[in-house]
């Protein structure tokens, strides 16, 4: 075998004209189910792999698609590209992950980088750039967890229902007074969780709530918390809006001696995988993780193929997932 056959050795082999061996190849005018075949066949015994940097130049396209994630450390994002890379791989695709972090110039450079080597798409889970910025770009997007433009393809779960669960719940808890630990201003997400739970809180005016905000990390999360918690401890509930922040608050509240849930209990948002191997297990609201990777590289892929599109608008419904750190119980 062959590791650097060409197109013409597999042309040979096959029987059949470089012209058809390079419409198999690109998917692109008709060559017969036979000949298809005989390809493949060839292709195999040669151990022929295409030059993606040539075809590139040709097409002005890859197989990579672009996942902008903003902190790599919170573990939420690397379930998510976990989902992407998976269905990725499964359509013939590569994923290329950019930690973007905090700043709009680092997402930019990414974005561009990608570019100049014919990146097929982008899923973004940031939002540091303007929408008009991604409007303009020439390449199939699609937002994944956030919400970049009305015209642009997203993929989210319903926030302000997981508000609202996590409001509901505490309310059945006969809590009386709650530390909210949002995320930040700027991001969609964290306003529509904070708007839910503050629209089941005005229904019931005698349960008190302070809000304090923290940017989606453990160590934000732990500091913030911290310093409240020294301030007032008067609470007997916490509503973290990320499990990456709420296992701040876990460990804020264990240098002060507050003990969860005994003392206080706790709630996360996300539902990620180390929540059960936390002490105690963090209840929390559970998304789709899986699922909203694997629907957001789907309907990518459709945008890159020309494929119909069935939704450009997808949400899910979270779930409260009850465990130890409020009280045992099951998924609601």
């Amino acid at each position: 075998m062959n590791a650097l056959a060409t197109i013409r050795d597999v042309a040979k082999e096959a029987g059949v004209s470089v012209a058809t061996v390079s419409r198999h190849l690109n998917n692109k005018g008709y060559v017969s189910n036979d000949a298809k075949q005989i390809i493949e066949k060839a292709i195999t015994t040669l151990n022929y792999a295409p030059n993606q940097l040539a075809r590139s130049l040709t097409t002005k396209q890859t197989n990579l698609l672009g996942l902008l994630v903003p902190d790599i450390t919170n573990p939420f994002f690397p379930e998510l590209a976990r989902a992407v890379e998976r269905t990725a791989y499964e359509h013939g695709y590569t994923v290329v992950l950019c930690n973007a972090g905090e700043t709009s110039e680092k997402e930019k450079h990414y974005i561009r980088s990608l570019q100049q080597n014919y990146a097929a798409g982008f899923i973004v889970t940031t939002n540091h750039i303007e929408a008009d910025f991604y409007k303009k770009l020439d390449v199939p997007i699609v937002a994944l967890d956030r919400n970049l433009s009305e015209v642009i393809p997203t993929v989210t779960s319903d926030n302000v229902l997981g508000g609202q669960l996590v409001a509901n719940y505490l309310v059945e808890q006969n809590v009386k007074r709650i530390l909210c630990v949002r995320g930040p201003l700027d991001i969609d997400v964290a306003n529509d969780r904070m708007r839910g739970f503050e629209e089941i809180m005005k229904q019931h005016p005698t349960i008190q709530y302070d809000t304090i905000v923290s940017p989606f990390d453990f160590e934000s999360a732990k500091k913030v918390t911290l310093q409240q918690l020294q301030h007032t401890r008067d609470y007997d509930a916490v509503f973290a809006s990320s499990d990456a922040s709420a296992i701040g608050v876990m460990k804020a509240a264990e240098s002060l001696g507050i003990h969860i849930p005994k003392d206080v209990s706790l709630v996360g948002y996300d539902g990620i995988n180390i929540g059960t191997l936390l002490s105690p297990e963090l209840t929390t609201i559970a998304q789709p993780i899986s699922l909203m990777g694997e629907r957001a590289t789907e309907l990518l892929i459709a945008l890159i193929e020309g494929q119909k599109m069935t939704a450009k608008r997808v949400v899910f419904p979270p779930k409260l997932v009850v465990r130890n750190s409020t009280t045992k119980g099951t998924e609601l």
